[in-house]
């Protein structure tokens, strides 16, 4: 069986760069409409917009903060407009956090994580569910992390955020699958992207020594799950959480 997402719209928050951008390009590539979200990169959703259409492809690029209940509605109601209703949501963009010890966290850091990350979430999935139920056909993909599941000394208010995502998520499926709403989760272990770039050297290394396949993800890793959970090839399949990590925890 292909991946054949023809008539398919896609909106991928956070697509500018790393997992978003690398997802974009697939779902493009497989011939869906694709929304291009970004915050603050406009050059890079452009270029990449620009890149999609050059080979054939439809997108638009749409800047909202996806923490923004009345932004993310205007960025779908421009999707709606100009691609038509969605049918594949990829929860993606990143919400920054403070790297610290919990002892030396402010719960005004952990509160701004939980309900951006929350947020962000929520409202993405109530502004594209109504188009969904509608055609009782839609696939969300959300894009938690390997850290909601095995704790990282310092990232204690990112792995509580994803803990969350992670829960509400199965919630959703066990109420959204009647009306043919997908909604599955993917837990990418230490991947290659801007939000990395930042890491010292010697914690990819290490990670790639306790990791099966003795390398940490890049983009492209991430996004064919991505696609395999957007496409018919997934539709028996809700209400689940993927691990991309390479071996580095198993279920």
């Amino acid at each position: 069986m292909c991946i054949d997402l023809q008539g398919k719209v896609a909106l991928v928050t956070g697509a500018s760069r790393g997992i978003g951008a690398a997802a974009a390009r697939d779902l493009a590539d497989h011939d869906a409409a694709v929304v291009i979200n970004y915050l603050h990169s406009e050059d890079k959703a452009e270029a990449l917009k620009e890149s999609i259409i050059a080979a054939g492809g439809r997108a638009i690029a749409v800047q909202a903060d996806v923490r923004d209940r009345g932004a993310v509605d205007r960025m779908v109601a421009r999707t709606e407009k100009e691609l038509g209703p969605v049918d594949i949501l990829v929860n993606n963009a990143n919400i920054d956090f403070p790297m610290q010890p919990f002892t030396e966290l402010s719960w005004p850091d952990v509160e701004a994580k939980l309900t951006g990350e929350i947020g962000a979430m929520v409202h993405c999935c109530q502004a594209v569910i109504p188009g969904m139920a509608a055609k009782k056909y839609g696939k969300i993909i959300l894009v938690s992390s390997s850290l909601s599941r095995e704790p990282g000394y310092g990232f204690g208010a990112h792995c509580a955020a994803k803990a969350a995502m992670d829960s509400l998520a199965r919630t959703m499926a066990q109420e959204l699958g009647p009306a043919g709403i997908f909604i599955n989760v993917i837990g990418p272990g230490l991947t290659r992207t801007d939000a990395t770039a930042g890491l010292p050297p010697e914690v990819f290394t290490r990670t790639a020594e306790h990791t099966p396949l003795l390398r940490v993800a890049e983009p492209d890793d991430i996004a064919g799950v991505i696609m395999f959970l957007a496409s018919e090839m997934s539709d028996h399949i809700t209400g689940q959480y993927l691990p991309v990590n390479g071996g580095a925890f198993m279920l």
